[in-house]
Formats: C-alpha cells, structure tokens, sequence
C-alpha cells in the first residue's frame, strides 16, 4: 500500500444525516475530482456518506467549509454538514465554542452548547405558495408539502417526481410534512444530489420549520426525522421574510480511519 495514497477523513452524523469530514487546510484535496467524491461517498464500495465536507483555512474567517453532495458535485448549503462541521473544526482545534465560517451562501456563525450546535442561518426570503405545497430557498431550495399520513409515505418515488417534473435539471430537495401537536412537526426529506430519502436534511428542516411556524404561529419549532430531533427558532417579518434563523441540534463524531483510494 502505497502511503501517498492514503487518505485520513472522519466521519460525523448530524440527526443521522452523515458526512466524510477531511481536514484540507493544506488544499491538497483536488476540489474538481468529483468522480473520487462519488466513490468515498458509495455505501457499498466507498466509506459510505450524504456527502463530503472539507475544511480549510481562510482569512476573513475561522474557517471555510467546501461542501459535496454524494453525486461528487460542489453544492449549496447543507444545515446538517455545517452543524457537523463546526463539531469537527472544534475537535482539530481550530475553534472553542463559537465560530464564524464561509459556506457557499456567505459567512454563517455558530455556537457550540453542551453536546448540540447551533447554527445562525441566512436569512430566508418569503416563501412561494401554490396549494398545499410551498417553495422556500433557506440556503439550498425546498419543496414543502403537508401530508396527513408520513409514516408509510411513499417519499422517493413522489419526491423524485416533484424533484425533476416540478424542478427540471436543476432540481430541488422534496420534504413532506406532517404536524403532530402545537409546536411540533415530523419531516421526511428526498434530497437532490443524493437522490434518495436522508434520515435527515438540515435546510429541509429549517424550510418546513418556517413555513409551519409561520402558518402556526408557533415559534421555535420542534421537529421530528427519522435520524433524530432538531429544533428551529426564528424571527418572522411583517414582508414574510425570516430573520435571526437557527437550527438547533447534535452533531457527533461516529469513527475515523484512513482509506487508500488508489483502490476506488
């Protein structure tokens, strides 16, 4: 086994939405070798992810965060990775308690209070309505729509539907909604770039949060997925837009190791 080869990544789960995490502050991962990042993250012949993450330095920040779907291709915001991330970039060191970092939607803060993080979202434009179905951009886009029956919900054949019929080639993440009292949702997510259900999607989360909270009045939100539980507080404005947004939830590191990829 050749060492140049090796490579050393973690791997962290956020609400069982799971990422390889690889300390790049020495830039050496190739950001464009999306076929290796497709391989790393197949659960069969790979470690097995949602997605990758890499961390590296930068200079306004504590860090900055480059996040890969499992597809192998750069995306937008993921909640649940930066959540992840920001557990990892405490465990290297590199940050306490508290952070700021650049994800692909700008500089986003963060605190670390006993074992959950929590994430200070963007700010989240008012959502689109049409029926019983919503649109809503917290990061990456989302398609939410309210079900009354979650548990046997067929979520990736109807979420592959709307993803790519509703969407076109650019796509959508799909998550479908059931509330189950007062301040309280369950979450079901299909994810793009994935494609396939997630235990758990953090913008999606946010996403179904906000537009239940809003029609509610409930506010923060609690929010059941099949991974786990997270929590959503904002702040709604008179224009329907959300500010002071934060997702709230455990971050953990699961296992780390070292994976020759000569081999993949």
């Amino acid at each position: 086994m050749n060492r140049d080869n090796l490579l050393h990544f973690y791997k962290y789960q956020g609400a069982g939405n799971d990422f390889i995490m690889i300390d790049d502050r020495a830039n050496q991962f190739d950001i464009e070798a999306n076929d290796l990042v497709k391989k790393l993250c197949d659960r069969r012949f790979g470690i097995g992810a949602d997605g990758l993450i890499l961390i590296r330095g930068h200079d306004g920040q504590d860090f900055r965060m480059v996040y890969f779907n499992s597809d192998g291709h750069l995306s937008t915001l993921c909640g649940n990775g930066s959540r992840c991330t920001v557990k990892f970039a405490s465990f290297l060191g590199i940050i306490k308690n508290q952070c700021t970092f650049m994800t692909s939607e700008g500089a986003l803060s963060a605190k670390i209070e006993e074992e959950e993080v929590h994430l200070h979202m963007p700010d989240v434009a008012a959502a689109d309505p049409s029926g019983n179905d919503w649109f809503i951009d917290t990061g990456s886009p989302h398609h939410v729509q309210f079900i009354e029956e979650i548990e046997g919900f067929d979520v990736f054949n109807r979420g592959r539907q709307i993803r790519n019929e509703v969407y076109g080639n650019e796509g959508a993440n799909v998550n479908f909604v059931k509330p189950i009292e007062g301040d309280k949702i369950f979450v079901r997510t299909y994810e793009r770039g994935v494609e396939n259900e997630t235990l758990s999607c953090g913008t999606g989360v946010t996403a179904s949060a906000l537009i239940y909270g809003q029609q509610s009045g409930e506010n923060p939100i609690r929010v059941t997925t099949l991974g786990g539980d997270l929590k959503v507080s904002c702040k709604y404005k008179g224009n329907g837009t959300f500010t002071d947004v934060w997702l709230i939830g455990p971050a953990e590191r699961v296992f780390e190791g070292k994976i020759d990829v000569a081999n993949l």
